[in-house]
């Protein structure tokens, strides 16, 4: 079929995204075509503008975190059918290889090619002008359409608003995960989350949910620290600086028991800092995505070693989507878990360059494409 999509001719230049009329190859057995209603603006898809996060290919069709109706199926597609409404997950999995037997469905094997820029048989769905085209996280959300695995698709209820249940597909559970169960949260923990935007203020909201006490939120935003505090933050700080004496006042010195980095761009001088910020015996989670080549990081082994500290590395919050994504939505629905309040702005395709730059410019908790 014909339709339009985001692409990005030259990834790693800092180049933005092309709006182009692309060919969009039917379902094959085991894939949908999903009729997306939003795509989240998520800060992965600008690391391949960046070139923070490489890519063996070009031109891709960015996009990850999506949401529609599913309106052809592949005779294959077990459970899904035409009508049902989806979210698609950034991170697919196959049930079947070590990791997914273990839990560990956020490492799974398939979901190890995501960033190939094929679809997990090795072909590629979408085409410009019959050129192959790569597909972010083998989906391409930043177009209408979207042919998808099954293995990347997740059934919602049709009362949840697909514009925020495509949040679903990475931003939530990344953070939520992180404080669940990367950080393991407790009952009456101190926890402090570093990056508050579209990954770290469901870290917030993860850690309120598991029954932290204190959680303090960090971040140079003015905004993104008042929404955190409406969202669960107890206390906010402007930086790591100001957070190291307020969490040893609030502590009496322990410090707090969970650090989450979750900083837009991980870099490594932000990890020693975050260490210092844990307790004894504590862990500190590592979400935010670092650049590829990011080999440094700044870490008094000493302190981790004599102090007992953990640092723990989170893909996707740790979480598995078939088991998690459902339990979110169940949280929303009764209102524990807030979605309405992180979609600060809406765009259509055509202004996906303006609402990438209000992302990195501090405007955005999360901005959305809305597909008419």
């Amino acid at each position: 079929m014909k339709t339009r999509g985001a692409l990005l001719w030259k990834p790693g230049t800092n180049s933005g995204w092309s709006i182009e009329d692309i060919d969009l190859d039917p379902p094959r057995p085991d894939e949908v075509l999903i009729e997306l209603v939003a795509s989240g603006l998520c800060h992965s898809d600008a690391h391949l503008d960046t070139g923070d996060i490489p890519l063996p290919f070009a031109p891709v069709l960015g996009g990850h975190e999506g949401a529609g109706v599913i309106v052809e199926a592949g005779d294959h597609a077990t459970g899904l059918e035409v009508g049902d409404h989806v979210v698609t997950t950034f991170l697919p999995s196959c049930g079947r290889c070590r990791w997914c037997a273990l839990g560990m469905s956020s490492l799974c094997d398939v979901g190890a090619g995501v960033l190939g820029g094929k679809a997990p048989d090795g072909t590629n769905r979408i085409h410009v002008d019959g050129q192959p085209v790569g597909a972010m996280s083998f989906l391409g959300t930043f177009s209408p359409y979207v042919v998808a695995p099954v293995s990347a698709v997740i059934k919602v209820p049709k009362e949840i608003p697909l514009d925020k249940a495509a949040l679903l597909g990475c931003g939530v559970p990344t953070g939520w995960g992180s404080a669940v169960y990367a950080a393991d949260t407790q009952p009456g923990d101190t926890v402090v989350v570093v990056g508050t935007g579209g990954v770290g203020i469901h870290a917030v909201q993860g850690a309120r949910l598991a029954g932290a006490t204190t959680i303090v939120a960090v971040d140079p935003v003015e905004f993104k620290r008042e929404t955190a505090s409406k969202l669960g933050a107890t206390h906010v700080a402007e930086s790591i600086a100001d957070a190291m004496s307020l969490v040893a006042d609030l502590t009496d010195g322990v410090m707090a028991d969970k650090v989450i980095l979750t900083a837009g761009v991980g870099e490594g001088n932000l990890v020693g800092p975050c260490s210092l910020l844990t307790r004894k015996g504590g862990t500190t989670v590592i979400t935010s995505a670092a650049p590829a080549m990011q080999a440094e990081v700044s870490l008094n082994l000493l302190d981790l070693t004599m102090s007992g500290k953990r640092l723990q590395g989170a893909l996707y919050g740790q979480c598995n989507a078939r088991a998690d994504i459902p339990k979110l939505l169940g949280l929303y629905k009764r209102g524990e878990l807030m979605l309405d309040e992180l979609v600060t702005n809406t765009y259509s395709l055509d202004d996906i360059n303006t609402g990438f730059t209000d992302m990195m410019e501090g405007r955005n908790m999360r901005g959305v494409i809305v597909y008419d």
